[in-house]
């Protein structure tokens, strides 16, 4: 029986496979959710609080803070990044839990802090809703929480028992909601909060366990959920806005706040403290939500939300499909891009896109799915960054396939196949990248000492997954040895690419006459990508 202090690295370990789990699991989640309202963004809405508690943790941490520090930079980072109903409540359960760990007793064992953390997030949840409702993810929370405690009490316990209790009470929990929630029976589905509650405990099984989930998700959406036929506002008895805002306000004058609010509408949760609050609320009046805001202090980031517009537009981007971007380091590589149906950022060696441009290509594309192909280690960041702002402000769901070279891309490129659901294709894409050993050669600019030696200007470089293997004289003579260690590892298909010093693409045929002789068996292709600084870049897949 282990003592508290779990460390903030646990914490932020929790943070990633929590994000990759939801980042998995968001379009099921989107699917399932019909209640409070039919507006397909509940998994969304988990993804973004989590991913931002994760990003303001990580870079807590960079600054190396203490661990006091950490913890409350992890939970104002979900609370900032909260979006919708489930995400505000989250941000709430996420605060309180990162509370208990911050302050439990140095001798409290681990396994009763966190029973108690899941409790303390389970009735902070119920008390920010204006009015609770059963069968959503309160219940689902409310009933891990229980089952963590129950195993807590075991002397025996460790952290990894409570929550493998606590995911297996929260899936049990999931099945029953739909005879809570007469919504949830008529659709046919579970709650699409309570599934994202249900994902984040499996994920910390998987932290703490090593085991995957028992079973395969507890409900696949049915392709045939209605959709409201929409005119005007979402519905006769429901509310026709979504307010939410940030709050800057004294603790004392949010009791008011809420009564207020709970006088305008539904769907009402408020959440934070010290200070700083985010408010989230169903209203038909706009103007008296935000008022209320204003009497009680400073509300700024107000977002209001149309539900019938949100939900056609929704669906005209879905129709709009998906598109890839992707940054190409030269006009052929350009090409190739254009030619599998990308849109290009025009970069290179020294002119790397900045966010901006990232994020205006990803609304250029007009569609509601973007992947993005950084092709280069230091685009990878700004792609991260231009995606997180699509994904708050356009309702675009985004990813970043981590592709450190172009010819990764180019490989990604080749399996992206959009008729697969969005989820799968990124998979596909993101492995396909990954298998795909990437080197080059280029030649030195200035004197320097390599890992693999001293180089002089106009040596020539042999680079392998961006670390130097080779200097040498002859560019072809380096050029086999790159393709040698490449293939070496295994591969069915190399693949070259010349660049601006190859213009006559002598490099890169001789290159592929080596591959040719050497290993019969495997398939080249040639491609001109006309990128500088790098006269030959290869794959091996």
């Amino acid at each position: 029986m282990g003592t508290s202090a779990i460390d903030v690295r646990v914490v932020l370990r929790f943070a990633d496979i929590a994000t990759d789990a939801l980042g998995s699991a968001r379009e099921e989640i989107d699917a399932l959710n019909v209640f409070p309202v039919p507006d397909g963004d509940t998994g969304t809405n988990l993804y973004l609080t989590v991913s931002g508690a994760r990003d303001a943790l990580r870079e807590a941490l960079e600054t190396s803070p203490g661990r006091h520090e950490a913890l409350v930079a992890f939970a104002r980072g979900g609370l900032l990044s909260a979006r919708g109903n489930s995400g505000v409540i989250l941000s709430e359960m996420l605060g309180m839990l990162a509370h208990i760990i911050d302050t439990a007793p140095p001798d409290e064992p681990r396994a009763s802090v966190v029973a108690r953390g899941l409790e303390a997030a389970s009735e902070a949840a119920y008390a920010a809703v204006g009015t609770p409702v059963e069968g959503t993810m309160l219940t689902v929370a409310r009933a891990a929480s229980v089952a963590a405690r129950e195993r807590a009490d075991r002397s025996t316990a460790r952290s990894g028992d409570v929550f493998e209790a606590a995911a297996e009470a929260a899936r049990e929990a999931l099945e029953r909601t739909p005879e809570q929630l007469p919504a949830l029976r008529d659709a046919g589905v579970v709650d699409a909060g309570g599934r994202g509650v249900v994902v984040l405990l499996e994920a910390v099984d998987l932290l703490l366990n090593g085991r995957r989930p028992v079973a395969p998700p507890a409900h696949t959406p049915p392709h045939n959920i209605p959709t409201p036929h929409l005119h005007g506002d979402l519905s006769a008895d429901g509310p026709s806005y979504e307010v939410m805002y940030l709050l800057d306000a004294p603790d004392e004058a949010v009791p008011r706040l809420r009564e207020q609010l709970s006088g305008l509408g539904d769907s009402l949760v408020v959440v934070g403290g010290e200070g700083l609050w985010n408010v989230h609320v169903h209203v038909d009046d706009v103007g008296r939500a935000v008022e209320a805001g204003i009497e009680a202090g400073r509300p700024y980031r107000i977002q209001v939300t149309h539900f019938a517009e949100q939900i056609n537009r929704q669906q005209a981007r879905a129709a709009a499909g998906r598109c890839v971007v992707a940054v190409s380091a030269g006009p052929g590589l350009s090409t190739l891009f254009r030619e599998a149906g990308a849109t290009v950022i025009e970069a290179g060696p020294g002119r790397r896109p900045s966010t901006g441009e990232v994020l205006g290509a990803i609304r250029a594309c007009g569609a509601a799915e973007v992947i993005v192909l950084p092709n280069d280690h230091d685009s990878v960041r700004v792609s991260e960054a231009a995606a997180r702002t699509a994904e708050q402000d356009d309702d675009v769901r985004v990813a970043v396939i981590h592709t450190a070279a172009q010819v990764q891309g180019l490989a990604a490129m080749a399996v992206h196949e959009p008729g697969r659901s969005f989820d799968r294709d990124v998979l596909e894409m993101t492995a396909t990248a990954r298998h795909a050993r990437h080197g080059a050669v280029t030649i030195a600019a200035k004197r320097a000492m390599t890992m693999a030696g001293p180089c002089e200007v106009g040596d020539v470089l042999g680079v392998i997954d961006g670390d130097f293997i080779r200097v040498g004289e002859d560019l072809a003579d380096v050029a086999a040895d790159v393709l040698g260690r490449l293939i070496g590892g295994g591969g069915e298909l190399v693949t070259i690419v010349s660049g601006r010093e190859d213009a006559d693409g002598e490099l890169a045929q001789r290159s592929a006459m080596w591959v040719e002789e050497h290993h019969p068996t495997v398939e080249v292709l040639v491609y001109d990508g006309g990128q500088e600084r790098y006269p030959l870049l290869v794959s091996v897949e």
